[in-house]
């Protein structure tokens, strides 16, 4: 365990991830399994991606959002997994205090931005259902970007919260993180000073990120159903909720997941559920998103296979 001394304390420089296993013979069974998700979600991302680009068809408010939905996927998968090959790889499960910190912070920037993103979303299904005359004026492509750029920035400044009171802990050791990656629960287990300040600022956070988004989506999706519900053709329901339905299951898997793991503080038990929990906030989630949007949107799978088939 690496220290660094100050006075007459030394604090901790270097962490230890406990990764996934600690059998030999399971590391490269598991590195290919994660390889092969990684690339399948940066593929599956950047297909959907493309298809909006290059379908005029996909130039609408749903599809932009849907776009940057797909960048913040393939962040969240990239600032997890290949330090999870390296470890798999090179059986060196080290992360500096510097990187530990740097990757807390873009987790929880990318994930905030989902969190919003996900609102928006939500709150454009409102407005294209219930309120189709004016639609076009209240999401201009202003609107959009704006909306965009308030998600992003609100999630800066919850990660940077999050770092800045991370960083004023004290880490005497022992230095094992139970998890793949460096988060808020597994790094509050190990601070030997009191963590009373970043349990009530996660709280607040989780007020401001989760429920209140949470909140907000469900408002909105009340108001679409009833909307929908007064729509009497049946091919009219049905394409009304076709458009709702994969950010339902996909909001679904996001807030369900992100509730489980932050809302168990101090937990210690709970360590190895942590990392199930993990795998489906950073791998299987970003993985699932492009199959839900594409094999339950007409529009989506028409533009990838006409990109995929074009001779």
């Amino acid at each position: 365990m690496q220290l660094r001394a100050s006075g007459n304390v030394s604090f901790v420089t270097t962490f230890v991830l406990l990764s996934l296993t600690d059998s030999p013979a399971l590391q490269p069974i598991l590195f290919v399994i994660f390889l092969l998700a990684y690339v399948a979600t940066i593929g599956g991302n950047f297909s959907i991606l493309a298809a909006i680009l290059t379908e005029p068809k996909l130039h609408t408010p749903m599809y932009f959002f849907l776009g940057n939905l797909s960048l913040l996927d393939v962040g969240c998968i990239t600032v997890t997994v290949p330090a999870m090959l390296r470890q798999f790889l090179f059986n060196d499960r080290s992360i500096s205090y510097r990187a530990c910190l740097s990757q807390l912070f873009f987790f929880h920037l990318l994930a905030g931005a989902d969190c919003f993103l996900l609102t928006v979303m939500a709150y454009d299904r409102y407005l294209a259902i219930c309120h189709p005359l004016t639609y076009s004026t209240r999401m201009s492509w202003e609107i959009q970007k704006a909306s965009v750029g308030m998600s992003c920035a609100c999630a800066l400044m919850n990660a940077l919260a999050h770092t800045v009171a991370l960083s004023m802990l004290k880490f005497c050791g022992p230095n094992v993180i139970n998890h793949f990656y460096c988060d808020l629960p597994q790094l509050f287990q190990l601070s030997c000073s009191s963590t009373q300040l970043n349990e009530k600022l996660l709280f607040i956070a989780a007020a401001f990120m989760a429920v209140t988004p949470l909140v907000l989506i469900t408002v909105s999706y009340a108001h679409v159903v009833a909307a929908v519900l007064r729509i009497h053709s049946a091919e009219g329901r049905k394409k009304a909720f076709s458009t709702c339905g994969s950010h339902l299951t996909v909001v679904g898997i996001f807030y369900g997941t992100g509730v489980f793991n932050y809302m168990r503080l101090g937990s210690v038990e709970a360590s190895d559920k942590d990392k199930g929990i993990g795998i489906f906030n950073t791998v299987i989630s970003p993985m699932l998103n492009p199959l839900i949007y594409s094999l339950r949107n007409p529009d989506v799978k028409g533009a990838l296979w006409r990109m995929f088939t074009v001779k």
